[in-house]
């Protein structure tokens, strides 16, 4: 298999590098945070002349590491390991692992000649705490799950033959590995078995994991759909005869969120200009991943589309909302009534808003017309994009919205300035 440059975060890391700050890599777990550190920028920092001897890298999830996950050890170990006044990059892997790690890594912070770098699969134990510990002292990069570019760049495969392996099986990188698909599944199936659920299990002192296992097959079944633990908990007593309280669903959606397993997306009002509280709608971090929760029973492209366009715009860098618009129209009767028109995710970055409806099929006068409802309605002059499977390039009509295809939306990173 190439290698996979995921030049993307190794810019960010390269672009941090000894800016005094800690570097803390964020990510769902076998999503290549640790490859990323400990192989590509250990090899970019070789490239640049520094000595081996200066990169100190201790793996604290290995068993042969558990001595240095005491604080105390740790800190003797990386001090006796600095020989001179030259600087030394320090690369902690799992940091989560580390006991009373927020005061370890702000010990690092009084020597002056360290860098360093950590990684972490937990967001509750790093990216809260790196911003009330640190004072402004984390820098936080999180590594998502290969992209389709990144899948595709290496695949060996055509365009459709990758789409169709990736809408599958996802962009964890050690399925890139697997040629045959059913090791593929028995690979997705074991790393949410016996990595992510037991981790969570172990974390969190569950002892009744049936329950866990229910809600993760409800949120899996219903990926991109609209949602809140209230709801969820109707659902478990009506499908399971059970009851399970919505403190309790919430509680263990906190959980799969916190293993950055799924995303929560909030409803915001477009013209309101205010955000909806609930319902929520919650995306899987890695496709391939639900896929296997679902044992492969419910793949439909449609709904997975919307999963893949929602991660894309997540590893741009994006802030994702899902959009509503309200609108009077007359109903039969020629009555007023107050209509929601749903935009499947408002994408922001600094300035730049876009407007963004995933659409499988435009082929249907109804669905061309459910889609472009919603974008015409919105005043103002930000963009309007309406993605679809169609493979065709970018077309503007009459009303302003841009038309793309999937693979063009998913393959230029600029693709939605075009």
């Amino acid at each position: 298999m190439k290698e996979i440059k995921r030049e993307y975060y190794l810019e960010q890391l390269k672009s941090r590098e000894n800016n005094g700050l800690i570097k803390v890599i964020t990510g769902v777990r076998r999503c290549g945070k640790s490859y990323l550190l400990f192989n590509l920028f250990y090899d970019y920092l070789l490239s640049k002349k520094v000595a081996k001897d200066h990169i100190i890298t201790i793996a604290l999830d290995d068993l042969a590491n558990e001595s240095l996950r005491d604080p105390y050890n740790i800190l003797e170990y990386i001090k006796n390991s600095l020989k001179d006044n030259n600087l030394y990059y320090i690369f902690l892997d799992e940091i989560q692992y580390l006991n009373r790690f927020e005061e370890v890594l702000n010990s690092l912070l009084h020597i002056k000649n360290v860098d360093v770098y950590v990684t972490g699969s937990n967001s509750k134990l790093l990216s809260k705490d790196v911003i009330t510990e640190f004072r402004g002292r984390g820098d936080e990069i999180q590594v998502h799950p290969l992209s389709f570019k990144e899948f595709f760049s290496v695949c060996e495969k055509t365009v459709d033959e990758a789409w169709d392996e990736y809408f599958n099986y996802g962009g964890m990188p050690l399925v890139l590995s697997y040629k045959d698909s059913a090791k593929k599944v028995d690979y997705l199936k074991g790393l949410f078995d016996k990595v992510y659920i037991s981790d969570i299990l172990e974390r969190h002192n569950i002892k009744n994991r049936v329950e866990l296992d229910e809600i993760l097959n409800i949120l899996s079944s219903d990926v991109g759909s609209l949602t809140n633990p209230l709801k969820l908990s109707k659902i478990f007593a009506s499908t399971k005869g059970k009851k399970m309280s919505d403190k309790t669903i919430n509680r263990y959606i906190e959980y799969l969120l916190d293993a950055f397993l799924i995303d929560k997306v909030e409803r915001y009002d477009i013209k309101g200009k205010k955000y909806i509280n609930s319902p929520y709608k919650y995306y899987f971090e890695d496709i391939g991943l639900r896929n296997a929760r679902l044992n492969f029973r419910q793949v439909e492209e449609n709904h997975v589309m919307e999963n893949i366009i929602y991660n894309e715009l997540k590893v741009r860098g994006y802030n994702i909302d899902i959009g509503i618009v309200n609108v009077y129209e007359n109903n039969k009767n020629n009555k007023r009534i107050l209509k929601n028109y749903e935009v499947d995710f408002i994408a922001s970055k600094g300035n730049n808003k876009y407007y963004i409806q995933s659409a499988f099929s435009l082929d249907d006068i109804n669905k061309l017309k459910q889609e472009t409802n919603s974008l015409i309605n919105i005043k103002d002059s930000f963009k309007k994009i309406i993605i679809v499977r169609n493979n065709i390039k970018p077309r503007r009509d009459e009303l302003g919205i841009t038309t793309m295809g999937i693979y063009n939306f998913l393959l230029d990173e600029n693709s939605l300035d075009q």
